[in-house]
């Protein structure tokens, strides 16, 4: 598993448009078929050891969690945080608090 930051700090300035104090971080552009939505733990929540059926990206937007890989050792992650899993990899996802996560899943991501 390989952990990435998308705070603002990470983003380039938008500047085309007009914009002003506007930033943006690709993530990704597809052409093949690509799942997109999100995943919400609520407090005490657990989603089960289980293995990535494609890679995915797990992006924490609200409240904080923590993840662990077949391991078990568990990485706390906040809002603006992500982890990458590729295929095959056993993980698992929780939160004491509760979390909003974007889940992004395809054969097309390539984070630089």
């Amino acid at each position: 598993m390989k952990i990435f930051n998308f705070t603002q700090k990470f983003a380039n300035p938008i500047i085309n448009y007009d914009s002003v104090d506007a930033f943006y971080k690709r993530i990704m552009r597809t052409v093949e078929p690509t799942s997109i939505g999100f995943m919400y733990i609520e407090q005490g929540g657990i989603v089960g050891m289980h293995e990535a059926s494609v890679p995915q990206l797990f992006i924490v937007i609200q409240g904080e969690g923590w993840i662990c890989g077949a391991d078990k050792e568990k990485i706390f992650l906040k809002a603006g945080e992500g982890v990458f899993w590729q295929t095959g990899q056993a993980h698992e996802s929780g939160s004491d608090t509760g979390l909003t996560a974007l889940i992004l899943e395809s054969t097309q991501i390539n984070l630089a």
